[in-house]
């Protein structure tokens, strides 16, 4: 197996990622730094980065419905919950793809497959992603061409792809971009304050039945019907 891709599939990050620990000569199989991205790893080989011995994980793949009041990180100084206190502890190492803010509800994937994040992540992947919005005040039918031309926010030029006005002061948004809290910023600079957002569709998956907390582990299909965008 190719060092990047042992790398990723050991849970330590997208094949991007751990390309830059690589060639940053942060990476030594049998003792020796190594600094060629396509070097081949064998079962009996030792690899570290840096002081940490790595082994390949199982690979994992789930998605998760995060409740508010969740933060997306594994280690948080403020001692709050985390999406990780959700999943079982029997898990290898897995990292979240994307991200929801604490007051944020919905579809969140895990996964230590770093082919799936990257496909996930990269700019040019485009992976829609589908929300329920409700906000503070009746929406005007005027902002609906604004949100879709797009508009400069802290974090970089945002658009939707799509917007649907659902009730006066609910809509459901599509993106495809990932700009941090983008969704509220873009609102925001409309006048509206966001009172509720749940994710309910990433790509092909749907939140349908699933409560908040719960998880399931994701079918080889759905993996590579999300990973189908990475060689469209």
């Amino acid at each position: 197996m190719r060092l990047n891709r042992f790398l990723a599939s050991a849970g330590l990050g997208s094949r991007r990622g751990v390309e830059e620990l690589i060639t940053a000569g942060q990476v030594r199989i049998n003792g020796h730094v190594v600094t060629n991205l396509s070097t081949q790893v064998g079962p009996e080989d030792n690899v570290k980065v840096g002081a940490r011995i790595v082994r390949q994980q199982t690979s994992l793949t789930a998605v998760l419905a995060k409740p508010r009041g969740f933060v997306c990180t594994a280690d948080d100084e403020c001692q709050r919950r985390t999406i990780f206190d959700l999943l079982p502890s029997t898990w290898p190492r897995v990292h979240h793809v994307g991200r929801l803010d604490m007051d944020s509800e919905g579809l969140l994937i895990v996964t230590n497959d770093g082919d799936l994040s990257l496909a996930l992540t990269h700019p040019r992947y485009k992976i829609d992603k589908e929300y329920e919005v409700i906000i503070d005040k009746p929406f005007d039918q005027k902002d609906r061409e604004k949100l879709l031309r797009g508009f400069h926010i802290m974090g970089g030029r945002a658009k939707a792809e799509r917007v649907e006005i659902v009730g006066p002061k609910h809509l459901r948004l599509t993106l495809n971009q990932g700009i941090k809290r983008q969704i509220r910023l873009m609102l925001y600079e409309l006048g509206y304050e966001v009172e509720r957002l749940v994710r309910t569709r990433i790509g092909p998956l749907k939140i349908a039945t699933m409560r908040p907390g719960e998880w399931r582990i994701l079918t080889g299909q759905e993996i590579t019907a999300l990973k189908t965008p990475a060689t469209a």
